[in-house]
């Protein structure tokens, strides 16, 4: 079992200490104590409290596609040339930034503060742990 410290839980969450520790309280995350004698919550069952409690944004778009990794959010920042522009958006706690024609940026009127959809489809992924 993972185990994981009840800070570390809050920030996965994105909620205080205070609140992990009511959670733990109120039954909803399971906890024990490690070896330093801190309490400590599973690391699956916060993985599966997350999940079901995961909300993102609506997707504005309102369209069907096979792209199941969609963030919605603000365009913080545009840098363009002739040729290419860099889009960052802002998606909850997620910063996306996609390289894309500037000539597209200016068709879809892509500028700080307008509410975007990154749709990414990768064929790799690469997901790291620590030792």
């Amino acid at each position: 079992m993972t185990q994981i410290r009840i800070s570390d839980a809050a920030v996965f969450l994105g909620v205080s200490d205070d609140t992990v520790r009511r959670l733990v309280e109120q039954g909803a995350l399971p906890s024990s104590t490690d070896a330093s004698g801190r309490k400590v919550v599973d690391g699956l069952a916060l993985g599966e409290y997350a999940r079901e409690r995961a909300s993102g944004m609506p997707d504005p778009l309102g369209v069907s596609s096979s792209a199941r990794n969609r963030f919605v959010g603000l365009v913080t920042a545009v840098l363009s040339d002739t040729v290419m522009s860099q889009v960052e958006l802002q998606s909850g706690p997620h910063r996306v930034v996609s390289l894309m024609s500037t000539e597209a940026v200016r068709e879809l009127g892509i500028e700080p503060g307008v509410v975007a959809v990154a749709s990414v489809k990768a064929t790799q992924v690469v997901v790291e742990v620590p030792r």
